[in-house]
């Protein structure tokens, strides 16, 4: 079985961006197929207006997030929100989408392999998975609930943040 590469691998963006998939151009594509997300919600709790705290989950670095590790970070913190607040207290917004394509070059791995494959040194690699790119101070969730909620609304974004490479900031607006 084929097993994801570590998340430290794709978390730097130094290389450029590939994200050119096209439904009205299919010829125009540089990638054929695109991975899907694993990513699904964007939007929990219940929206209103009679929120008076606003707290984001910003980052501190320029990163490149995965979209498994963007729903494992979702995940936790709308179960543990939902656990210590009732649903219509709070709401919970993922504010960046996983565009970016990640290519990997699958090469032979294990004893004798540098002789079954030489591999290219600049492959481009097929298509794996998709990833969000952040930049410097940009935020990655919204939360939204009462001023009495603001321990455990931190707590929640504190537990997201342990799904996330990088450096993340609470702020509180």
């Amino acid at each position: 079985m084929v097993r994801l590469r570590p998340g430290r691998t794709c978390r730097m963006p130094n290389s450029q961006a590939w994200a050119r998939y096209s439904v009205k151009k299919p010829r125009k594509n540089y990638i054929r197929a695109l991975p899907h997300t694993a990513l699904q919600a964007f939007n929990m709790g219940t929206i209103s207006d009679k929120y008076d705290l606003t707290l984001s989950l910003t980052t501190e670095m320029p990163l490149q997030i995965r979209s498994n590790a963007l729903e494992a970070a979702r995940r936790v913190a709308n179960q543990y929100l939902e656990t210590s607040i009732t649903v219509a207290n709070y709401s919970l917004k993922l504010l960046v989408f996983p565009h970016n394509v990640i290519r990997e070059h699958k090469m032979a791995v294990g004893a004798g392999a540098d002789r079954i494959s030489r591999g290219m040194s600049l492959a481009f690699g097929r298509p794996v998975s998709v990833a969000a790119r952040l930049k410097s101070g940009q935020p990655l969730f919204e939360l939204k609930t009462m001023k009495e909620n603001r321990n455990i609304a931190v707590h929640a974004l504190k537990r997201a943040q342990g799904k996330l490479p990088g450096t993340y900031k609470v702020k509180v607006q």
